[in-house]
């Protein structure tokens, strides 16, 4: 009796090709003595170098990222005494453009094909990009945390000061954690809720609102800025600068002590508007030094991408004067 055909399919060179590249795999072979690269087409394209038989690992060591160079020279020098499979990530320069690529490949020279090893390319760009955005949302969340709490303990003690009673100083911290979370809500609007245009006055004016404290003296907190509107993103984004400042400037500026005054004056010119931040009468002000924690990282950012602007700092020892330059287009839009 003959037995019943089987309806399995049967894989062939023409079926493993377009398997290859519907998986979006490029493919490399490598001569480990004349250090010659054969590559399919999606490896050139993926590199950047022209379709020749000439390619060595040198010239593809050339498009590595410098910071990436020596790490990946040496893993793939490695690669022959690994037991195997491996796997390294790694940024490639295609011009001004960065690729991530993962090489993935067998390692050990026992029972290396005609002295050479066989291995895929991916590109990883997406995966990378993803998870460094996910690093900085992480960061940027416990950063704002720990804000909150300093910025909690801070509108605590400003309270103190100037309540009469023990229920005085309960509404005047209800009605200032109260305009601290609508200040929140503008460097974090929540999904869904479309904002309209705002006033950079009403913005800002809105931002430091938690953060006066009439109990000092009249005008603690002064905002002088022309009428101007302040578009849907570029709000979002200059509250978070704002915000930022506010925060350091409680905890170690001009609003931290009973003393100190905070003036935000703003010039608008055709291209250009400058927004300036000036404190006096706080501590005496040091120079940091270093790159900067987190917030001054992501205020910096967030002034260059978002803003098309600059942020710069005088250090005078009787205040620290902050000046923000933003595109006037980009501050619109």
């Amino acid at each position: 009796m003959t037995p019943a055909r089987s309806n399995l399919p049967v894989w062939n060179e023409r079926h493993l090709r377009i398997a290859v590249e519907g998986a979006g795999v490029a493919l490399w072979a490598w001569n480990v003595d004349t250090d010659k690269l054969l590559l399919d087409q999606r490896s050139y394209d993926l590199w950047g170098v022209p379709n020749t038989n000439e390619v060595t690992f040198e010239d593809l060591s050339a498009h590595i990222h410098p910071a990436d160079r020596d790490r990946v020279r040496a893993a793939f020098a490695a690669t022959r005494a690994i037991m195997g499979q491996y796997e390294i990530d790694f940024r490639i320069m295609i011009g001004e453009e960065v690729r991530w690529v993962s090489a993935r490949g067998q390692g050990e020279d026992e029972g290396m094909l005609d002295r050479t090893m066989f291995g895929i390319f991916l590109d990883v760009t997406g995966r990378k990009q993803a998870e460094e955005s996910n690093e900085l949302l992480a960061g940027e969340m416990s950063h704002r945390v720990k804000n909150l709490l300093a910025i909690a303990s801070g509108l605590t003690s400003i309270t103190s000061r100037s309540a009469s009673s023990t229920e005085d100083m309960a509404r005047q911290l209800t009605n200032r954690l109260t305009a601290l979370g609508r200040a929140h809500d503008l460097v974090r609007p929540l999904p869904g809720e479309g904002k309209k245009d705002a006033l950079l006055g009403d913005l800002i004016s809105v931002l430091l609102s938690p953060y006066d404290d009439p109990g000092a003296f009249s005008g603690r907190i002064r905002v002088s800025v022309p009428r101007m509107a302040v578009g849907e993103a570029a709000a979002t984004t200059l509250a978070l600068v704002i915000h930022e400042l506010a925060t350091n400037a409680l905890k170690y500026g001009a609003l931290s002590t009973d003393e100190g005054t905070l003036d935000v004056s703003s010039s608008s010119h055709e291209d250009e508007v400058v927004v300036v931040w000036t404190e006096r009468g706080g501590p005496p002000v040091e120079s940091p030094t270093g790159q900067g924690g987190f917030g001054s990282k992501l205020i910096n950012r967030a002034m260059s991408a978002q803003l098309g602007g600059t942020l710069t700092c005088d250090w005078a020892e009787d205040g620290v004067t902050v000046t923000l330059k933003m595109d006037r287009q980009s501050l619109e839009a």
